[in-house]
């Protein structure tokens, strides 16, 4: 299987000239407000994953529809989720047509954090613990790293957050493929001194 964040690249970049810079402002905000979400295309679109489904975006002929799974518990002070009869939709329910319309990155980013935290609140114990064990550096990741020094120079001078951020890259990997692919782009980003999310920052 094709890396997910690839997918999610090809289908911005087959999008229509209006659509691409919306789709591509609601990913930064996504990914600056939840930096350990996982990008995924389901039912030919993309949506962004962190305990569990937490929200999608798609491409329209004249407009991009953008929300959260739980959206009906999640204030909404900039009204983006409101409909004509007042009422809230479950998702993909705010609409844009172009990319003025779109609300500034400081608001994305805290509807962003506000529905992550809403994940948190029913995420299970085990992943908790997922997350404990993900912290400590992985003995590939570890080979690698002494055989580019300058990559592990970077690597230990990063914050706990974003040795984090690569560690659960690799260690989430589905397949071993798709694991020494990760392995590579991390020692290539390190040597470049690029964190994990570099893209959107």
């Amino acid at each position: 299987m094709p890396d997910e964040s690839k997918q999610v690249d090809a289908y911005i970049a087959k999008q229509a000239d209006f659509a691409r810079p919306i789709l591509e402002k609601l990913r930064k905000a996504v990914h600056k407000g939840c930096p350990n979400v996982e990008e995924v295309i389901k039912w030919g679109v993309p949506y962004f994953m962190y305990n569990g489904m937490l929200g999608g975006m798609a491409a329209f002929k004249k407009h991009v529809s953008f929300g959260f799974w739980r959206s009906k518990e999640l204030d909404d002070p900039e009204g983006l989720f409101e409909t004509g009869t007042g009422k809230k939709a479950s998702m993909c329910n705010a609409h844009f047509h172009n990319a003025k319309e779109v609300p500034t990155q400081k608001i994305l980013v805290d509807y962003v954090r506000r529905a992550s935290r809403l994940n948190d609140s029913d995420a299970p114990k085990k992943k908790t613990t997922k997350k404990k064990i993900s912290t400590a550096v992985p003995k590939d990741l570890q080979i690698c790293l002494q055989k580019h020094m300058k990559a592990k120079t970077f690597f230990d001078s990063l914050a706990p957050s974003h040795k984090r951020d690569y560690i659960q890259w690799i260690t989430e990997a589905k397949r071993e493929a798709t694991r020494e692919k990760r392995l590579q782009t991390t020692i290539q980003w390190l040597s470049e001194s690029k964190r994990r999310n570099w893209k959107y920052e």
